[in-house]
């Protein structure tokens, strides 16, 4: 084995960072570009990228809002069967406003369903989640168990999963991100209503370090940690 093959042993240090690996974009493969493209810019995903080298490769680029991972497809992009591609998660924080959107812009949206108490064996549809639908939200409104379901002109199948809550662990403790300004408004809200009650508990003395606060209230929340009192 050359030098250039031979790999590094691993770095044994349980506190080093891992690098970031961040998801860019997924491949969707297509029939027909053109359709697909009109398709995808219906939905009002960003435009990113149409370019071609020559008659035998085109790669265009759509990303959903206020994602940070793409979708790309085209001409020569994959191998895979055009409508493949099945079990595409996009998570939402109103599954409601998600559906009523994109019936609005003419796309066939499911009815919003929910799993069968955790049982996800079936005949519906042959992916995660999809499999068994019980129609309606999830009786009790939790996070991650309400999903709709719709499907581009080449029958890949896309998921709004509604997430309101993360799960303890599922936020990078050391990275916070509000994908919208309201988001942002809602967490600052939340985090001054608790400023209030920590400063109550100190005597109702005006706490000087209050951004320091409201930076670890807010970070801890998104990552699901234990709160500051």
């Amino acid at each position: 084995m050359s030098n250039a093959m031979r790999s590094e042993p691993p770095i044994a240090n349980p506190k080093t960072r891992p690098v970031d690996t961040k998801l860019e974009v997924v491949v969707i493969p297509v029939s027909d570009v053109d359709r697909a493209k009109r398709f995808y810019d219906g939905l009002g995903w960003r435009l990113d990228a149409d370019f071609t080298n020559d008659a035998d490769f085109r790669v265009i680029q759509f990303t959903p809002p206020g994602s940070g991972c793409a979708i790309i497809f085209g001409k020569n992009i994959t191998a895979a069967a055009p409508g493949s591609a099945q079990g595409l998660y996009l998570v939402v924080s109103d599954i409601d406003a998600a559906r009523r959107d994109l019936i609005a812009r003419g796309v066939e949206v499911s009815d919003v369903f929910h799993d069968a108490s955790g049982v996800y064996a079936g005949k519906d549809e042959p992916y995660l989640f999809g499999r068994l639908r019980i129609a309606g939200r999830d009786p009790e409104h939790r996070s991650y168990r309400s999903f709709a379901s719709f499907k581009d002109p080449d029958g890949n199948g896309w998921l709004f999963q509604e997430v309101t809550t993360r799960l303890p662990g599922r936020i990078d403790a050391d990275e916070t991100a509000f994908s919208t300004s309201s988001d942002l408004a809602s967490a600052l809200r939340r985090a001054a209503a608790a400023h209030g009650e920590h400063e109550k508990r100190n005597g109702g003395k005006h706490d000087e370090n209050w951004p320091d606060w409201y930076a670890e209230y807010m970070v801890n929340e998104q990552a699901g940690k234990e709160l500051p009192l």
